[in-house]
């Protein structure tokens, strides 16, 4: 349950806006104007610290919430800019296409892979193939997580597939992240980057369905902040939603 003990606002108001903002690629100016049209006057710097403080928070409880993936997965890596620089964004889906996990990353190589299938192994399980590119620090991780489960005596090994046609269904799926980030006008850090991003490929998934389909996205997102059901959104437009947040914080 995430803890929003200390904020100013009211958590259905924190969780809205942070949602609009992963979920329909604003920029903290616009989405600034977008609270203000609903009654609640908020500067863009204390959205940008919503965002950052409790979108890993949302992504950590939607993995855990998220539907069973298929047994063969596809991992690419696509290119994201931080301070004028550019970092790897690694994502992995499975033969469907639904997000299985995903981390930033300031280098390409081995380590940095073995890193990224560790994470996805423990959230995901133990794939039967993973399907890459000709990525060779790619193959490098799996490679090495074939040998640790040799040395564990751990009775699985993953089968490498390379093939491009195959890992079409994980670089389309890279074009929703990057449509989501280019009009937030880069980014400052790679912390703010991390957990920028852990909300979007949150937003991602409930997109997908991952999280289920009986209920509106922004439910399912202020589902994950815990047991407390959630206000309507339209209650931002309430006279007492407004009254309760000050002017400016």
């Amino acid at each position: 349950m995430i803890d929003f003990k200390g904020a100013h606002y009211p958590r259905s108001v924190i969780l809205l806006a942070i949602y609009f903002y992963v979920r329909y690629g604003v920029s903290y100016r616009d989405l600034e104007e977008i609270m203000a049209e609903r009654g609640v006057m908020v500067d863009h710097a204390t959205l940008n610290r919503w965002v950052v403080k409790y979108s890993p928070l949302a992504a950590r409880a939607a993995q855990k919430r998220k539907a069973n993936t298929a047994e063969s997965w596809r991992i690419d890596e696509t290119y994201i800019k931080v301070r004028g620089e550019w970092v790897y964004l690694y994502r992995a889906v499975d033969r469907n296409g639904q997000t299985l996990d995903f981390m930033l990353s300031e280098k390409r190589d081995t380590k940095s892979a073995k890193k990224f299938f560790a994470n996805a192994l423990f959230h995901n399980g133990i794939p039967k193939r993973i399907t890459i590119d000709k990525s060779r620090s790619n193959a490098a991780g799996i490679k090495e997580v074939n040998k640790i489960f040799k040395r564990l005596r751990i009775p699985a090994k993953i089968d490498t597939v390379r093939s491009k046609y195959l890992n079409n269904i994980v670089e389309q799926d890279h074009r929703f992240i990057k449509r989501l980030t280019r009009p937030m006008l880069g980014f400052k850090s790679f912390v703010s980057a991390a957990a920028k991003l852990a909300g979007i490929e949150t937003a991602n998934m409930i997109r997908k369905g991952q999280l289920g389909a009986s209920t509106s996205g922004f439910r399912q997102f202020a589902e994950l902040a815990g047991k407390r059901r959630p206000a309507n959104a339209i209650a931002l437009t309430d006279a007492r939603v407004c009254d309760k947040a000050p002017n400016r914080w």
